[in-house]
């Protein structure tokens, strides 16, 4: 049984340079695998060696993305970003699906890549 996990980062950046980071190849292969392919709706991404892939399955511009894996379709993974309305601070919001026993690998995995992700973006 997969455990939904929600993971929220404060990101210094605009909506949209973040959607950017979080809806496209080159934006993904910038921080969340070694190299990423697009075919249709149908995302590639590599990581060490390995494939994985995942379908694009719903997306509203500067505001949030959707993939489903093609290899366990129970499990999507979404990037929403998350605006103050008093404060103006962009929040990335991540919701995923782990087992529980990797739950915690999960979460430090997700702080590394975003960490990955702030560095790009010049943080």
């Amino acid at each position: 049984m997969k455990q939904k996990i929600i993971l929220e980062y404060q990101i210094k950046s605009s909506p949209k340079l973040l959607y950017t980071r979080l809806s496209t190849p080159g934006g993904l292969s910038e921080w969340f695998a070694d190299n990423v392919n697009l075919k249709g709706n149908i995302f590639s991404f590599f990581w060490e060696g390995t494939e994985q892939k995942a379908e694009l399955t719903n997306k509203k511009e500067n505001k949030y993305v959707r993939f489903r894996w093609l290899e366990d379709p129970e499990s999507f993974f979404e990037f929403r970003i998350a605006v103050d309305e008093l404060t103006q601070e962009v929040a990335l919001i991540i919701v995923d699906f782990v087992n529980e026993e990797d739950k915690e690998s999960a979460i430090e995995l997700w702080n590394s890549q975003v960490t990955e992700l702030k560095h790009i973006i010049g943080l």
